[in-house]
């Protein structure tokens, strides 16, 4: 690899699936279980595998039937199997009148063994309180259903449990609020797995027009301007995402959407709010963001990846976006990423 050369491993992840590899995925069912908090993000992965994923999904739970809260009645789950070699294991949430029963049917060492093991380990609003009682989130951020946020820091005072978040990331434990959050969680997780095109082809499947982040702050531009049913202008966004280098001219990409040069300029802003133009120059500083956090990647060598004309563009439309400099950007996100917890 050339100095300065993003990773090919960030190049993957932008615009296509990174990698086709199997994901073995354990969804671990406890009694009195929500059938949302379950059913929302194995939604998501199983809609991810129609595009190019590869989620190997088993459900289990220590006793082969077991009760949801809503009174559909689980039965032929699996055992606990081996936690080694598990990719992630997914915790949604129990009624909370639920939580005070005996602890016994959160198997503690299991989660505690496959979280050492390797595996991401990621729960669903009351989820968060297993995940604790697991001491996986031991001086931890995360995130619980609202209503239950002072219930879980009061129970468990090492836990800094953050009221206002959609989800939250901290290393390899990732924590939803609850319910549809649990969705926004869960695309998050295939965009880390696969990009941001199969995320956004997901996210139009199921018909969610807008991709919440952990921090309700900002969005992905490969999902915040498809809040639309347009399938020519999905096809035309789809192609800019998985090539951003090029730039294609105004009347190919009418071919794309079989529509006139006119009339995509038209239905384009009519149906995302900017221009063919715009979204594009958008979609290269997002690519430059996920190449540029390779602390080895040089603004000089990004700029030529994301299709800019040189770096000094790239640093110009940079500044105007983010207000500092890529270089100031990039180091004050590497002081982030090693600061200690």
């Amino acid at each position: 690899m050339l100095p300065g050369m993003p990773s090919s491993r960030s190049l993957r992840s932008i615009g296509a699936a990174a990698s086709a590899r199997a994901r073995h995925v354990v969804v671990l069912l406890l009694p009195h279980v929500h059938l949302q908090d379950l059913a929302g993000p194995v939604q998501v992965l199983f809609e991810a595998n129609g595009f190019g994923a590869d989620y190997r999904l088993r459900y289990c739970a220590r006793t082969p039937e077991l009760p949801s809260a809503q009174g559909l009645v689980f039965a032929r789950l699996e055992p606990l199997p081996d936690p080694r070699g598990l990719d992630l294991v997914l915790v949604p949430g129990i009624d909370s009148r639920a939580l005070d029963s005996p602890g016994a049917a959160v198997p503690v060492a299991w989660l505690r063994e496959a979280h050492a093991a390797g595996a991401r380990v990621a729960s669903i609003c009351t989820g968060a309180f297993a995940l604790a009682q697991a001491g996986l989130l031991d001086g931890r951020s995360c995130a619980t259903h609202w209503k239950l946020c002072e219930l879980l820091q009061r129970r468990h005072a090492e836990v800094k449990v953050l009221a206002d978040r959609l989800f939250v990331k901290d290393g390899s434990v990732i924590t939803s609020a609850g319910v549809t959050s649990g969705i926004d969680m869960a695309l998050s997780l295939v965009q880390e797995d696969y990009g941001p095109l199969v995320v956004a082809r997901v996210a139009r499947e199921m018909v969610v027009y807008h991709r919440r982040d952990g921090e309700q702050r900002q969005t992905s531009v490969f999902l915040e301007y498809r809040t639309h049913l347009s399938h020519g202008v999905h096809k035309v966004q789809d192609w800019i995402v998985s090539n951003p280098r090029e730039h294609a001219t105004l009347p190919r990409l009418a071919r794309l959407a079989a529509m006139s040069p006119r009339n995509l300029t038209r239905a384009f802003r009519q149906a995302t709010g900017i221009s063919v133009k715009d979204f594009s120059r958008r979609v290269r500083l997002e690519v430059a963001a996920h190449l540029l956090e390779d602390p080895e990647a040089r603004v000089e060598s990004v700029a030529t990846h994301c299709g800019f004309k040189d770096a000094r563009q790239l640093r110009r439309l940079w500044k105007e976006a983010h207000g500092v400099s890529p270089a100031r950007w990039k180091a004050g996100r590497q002081r982030t990423q090693s600061a200690p917890r």
